[in-house]
């Protein structure tokens, strides 16, 4: 079925190209509830375009456009109005609005995904990880928003692949593998010949008593410790609900030689020079607010040449669409990466790749902060919050926030079974609906011919128009990587479902009435599984 929204904007624009004007119509919900369900002031934006005053072009779409609206089904010819300088607004049928609850009923769990699939080829790199030890709890952040990502864009019927890059290189590889040597010594953190900056989680001392070969072979070890932690992290990333489709080592852009071939490749466009010993980038050809160091005096590349090879793989695996979601620290890097890109002249689109940037997450605890961790040594891990409060609340609470926002986890809250915790809330609505229809015991498939024009409580409308609005909420939080815009979505839709469930009874003895709200009440609860299903959450039957 059509979407109303689709309609009313398909016959404004139409309108608006035979007054030869070319503004784009968006629609909005109107503060005040008595101006309609939807209103635009697209006549406020013509008014310039064509010379006339917004209210007489308002009043003009007006009158050419009513009887469309009419014949469509949408409205009545009293339901278009026209209020203050030129807004022009629109009342739906009452039936119209009711629409969704079969549309939700109709479509089950694929309510809210893209009617039509699409060929674009997008990668997810949701965990960028460090190999010196457990995820921390940044990289379940990373994690939890990365795969929220991708879930939405697969929702759009986008081709999604999950990446996870693995930093195995670097001096924190050296670090890592001469922490292994001392603990294989017996050396403990702060006796004397402990590595200076060595790691001193209880992992460490894991590695150490698992290595059985040469602890004096430093490859050897080195190999053992990344092996080792890259095993640990997929377990953490299994616990967390996490799936992912490639694994890529930093290492091999450097043993594959793609690392060279983009510096060559500079070389050969004329975007290298030399000075004081060190290789650099023209990078003020690009926009940045100086030129930038390719290759050190001693010989060592800087960071972002691998991260520049590394995306350029991902443009020449076909990608249209990369998102990278990263640490607010990496925010240089989203600057220097789309430079280096431009600088290889290979076609590829300014502003590329996408970066979702988020926060660092402050954990709290019995009202103090948490920094360490006895398994990591200085800071709390991905599977300590999930021992804490459980994989769903950790999951929801991570994305819940918008990603560059500030973000405090209150473990404490996280385990209070009330409506101050969030989580606990969305579950809770759905569980509340299938204890309902636990009640009832009637066959679900004969709600499909309830009488919807029973509910005509406020309530009832506000839930209704709630269940509409979700399909376009997944819609633009696929677009934007804004997961979080579910989480606020769910939170509301399970107010308003309180709200209900608390002022009225679902079964009543009248049985349209009792049909028409059990209805209702399933298009709810599809609608919270759906959602929460897309944030990585369970909807469980009970509480």
């Amino acid at each position: 079925m059509s979407d109303p929204k689709d309609i009313l904007r398909s016959i404004l624009q139409e309108e608006i190209r035979k007054l030869g004007a070319s503004s784009e119509v968006h629609l909005e919900r109107p503060r005040n509830p008595e101006h309609g369900d939807w209103s635009t002031n697209v006549a406020l934006q013509l008014a310039k375009e064509l010379k006339r005053k917004p209210r007489d072009i308002a009043e003009h779409l007006k009158t050419a456009t009513t009887d469309a609206l009419v014949e469509s089904g949408i409205t009545t010819p009293a339901g278009v109005s026209i209020a203050g300088p030129g807004f022009y607004n629109v009342k739906l049928n009452p039936l119209i609005k009711l629409r969704p609850i079969l549309e939700a009923l109709e479509r089950g769990k694929d309510y809210g995904q893209a009617l039509a699939s699409s060929d674009e080829k997008v990668q997810v790199e949701f965990v960028s990880a460090n190999p010196t030890g457990p995820l921390h709890v940044g990289h379940g952040r990373q994690a939890a928003l990365g795969d929220a990502i991708a879930a939405l864009l697969e929702s759009q019927g986008h081709n999604v692949t999950r990446e996870f890059y693995y930093n195995d290189g670097g001096a924190q590889i050296d670090k890592l593998t001469r922490s292994v040597q001392a603990r294989a010594r017996g050396l403990r953190p702060g006796d004397t010949g402990w590595p200076e900056e060595g790691y001193a989680g209880e992992y460490i001392e894991d590695i150490a008593r698992e290595f059985k070969g040469n602890i004096e072979d430093a490859d050897a070890v080195r190999r053992f410790a990344v092996q080792y932690l890259r095993a640990e992290q997929d377990t953490d990333l299994r616990a967390f609900g996490v799936k992912f489709d490639v694994y890529y080592l930093e290492s091999s852009l450097y043993t594959e030689g793609k690392v060279d071939a983009v510096v060559k490749a500079w070389g050969a466009r004329g975007k290298t020079y030399e000075k004081e010993g060190a290789l650099w980038l023209r990078t003020t050809e690009y926009g940045d607010d100086k030129d930038r160091v390719v290759r050190k005096s001693d010989g060592s590349y800087t960071y972002f040449v691998p991260d520049v090879a590394y995306h350029l793989t991902k443009w020449q695996r076909g990608f249209e669409r990369v998102v990278d979601v990263q640490g607010t620290d990496h925010h240089s890097t989203v600057t220097r990466v789309r430079v280096g890109l431009q600088a290889l002249g290979a076609g590829i689109p300014d502003g590329w790749p996408d970066y979702v940037l988020h926060s660092l997450v402050k954990v709290m605890r019995g009202g103090q902060e948490v920094k360490v961790s006895k398994r990591a040594g200085s800071y709390v891990t991905v599977r300590d919050l999930i021992d804490w409060v459980g994989r769903d609340a950790v999951r929801f609470f991570l994305v819940s926030r918008k990603a560059d926002s500030e973000f405090v986890f209150d473990v404490d809250l996280a385990r209070e079974k009330s409506d101050e915790n969030p989580v606990y809330y969305v579950q809770y609505a759905h569980a509340r609906v299938c204890s309902v229809f636990a009640q009832w015991g009637g066959e679900a498939g004969a709600l499909a011919a309830a009488k919807l024009e029973r509910l005509s409580g406020e309530r009832e409308a506000a839930l209704a128009r709630l269940i509409a609005e979700f399909p376009e909420t997944v819609s633009t939080a696929a677009r934007e990587a804004a997961p979080h815009d579910i989480a606020f979505y769910l939170r509301e839709l399970a107010a308003q479902f309180h709200s209900y469930y608390n002022a009225e009874r679902i079964l009543v003895d009248d049985e349209e009435l009792r049909m028409a709200r059990l209805a209702l009440c399933a298009a709810v609860r599809q609608t919270l599984a759906n959602g929460l299903s897309l944030v990585g959450v369970s909807a469980p039957e009970k509480m």
